[in-house]
C-alpha cells in the first residue's frame, strides 16, 4: 500500500511539473491589446507607438533602441488576458523610456521573446504558461515631426 501511495505521489508530481512548465509561444492581435480598456486608460496618447512596418511621421532625431521584457501572473487567467496585460506593461515601459530620452514616439517595435525577433504590424508574440506570461519587445525611441 505504501508503494502504491508513493507511486501515485510521484506520478502526480511529474504531471504537475509538466503542466507548470508550459511555455506556448503565441501570436496575439495588436489591435485587441491596444484597444483594451486598461490600455486606453493608461497609455500616454502623446507618445505614439509604431510597430514594425507601420508608417510614421518623419524622424527628426533617433534617441536609441531600447528593449523591454515584462512578465505577469497568468495563474487561472486566459492566455489572452495575461498576454495583453504583459503587453500593456511593456508598452508603458517603452513610453516611459521615450519620455525620459526626450522622444515623442517609439518606432519599429518588434517582439523579441526569447531573443526570437518577430516583426509584425498586426500581431505580437507572447510566451504563455500556466503560472506566468511574458513578452519582450525592442523599439527605437525617436523624436518625430508633429
Amino acid at each position: 500500500m505504501k508503494t502504491l501511495s508513493t507511486l501515485a505521489a510521484v506520478a502526480f508530481l511529474a504531471v504537475s511539473l509538466n503542466a507548470a512548465a508550459r511555455d506556448d509561444h503565441k501570436m496575439f492581435p495588436l489591435k485587441d491589446a491596444l484597444e483594451a480598456p486598461a490600455a486606453q486608460e493608461k497609455l500616454d496618447k502623446s507618445i505614439k507607438l509604431y510597430f514594425a512596418g507601420q508608417p510614421h511621421p518623419a524622424v527628426i532625431k533617433e534617441l536609441g533602441i531600447w528593449p523591454t521584457n515584462k512578465k505577469t501572473n497568468a495563474f487561472g487567467k486566459p492566455d489572452t488576458e495575461a498576454c495583453n496585460w504583459a503587453f500593456l506593461s511593456a508598452m508603458l515601459t517603452l513610453q516611459e523610456r521615450a519620455q525620459k530620452e526626450g522622444g515623442n514616439a517609439v518606432i519599429d517595435i518588434k517582439s523579441n521573446y526569447r531573443k526570437i525577433e518577430t516583426a509584425s504590424a498586426t500581431e505580437f508574440m507572447c510566451g504563455a504558461g500556466n503560472i506566468m506570461a511574458g513578452v519582450a519587445f525592442k523599439g527605437t525611441v525617436v523624436k518625430v515631426a508633429e
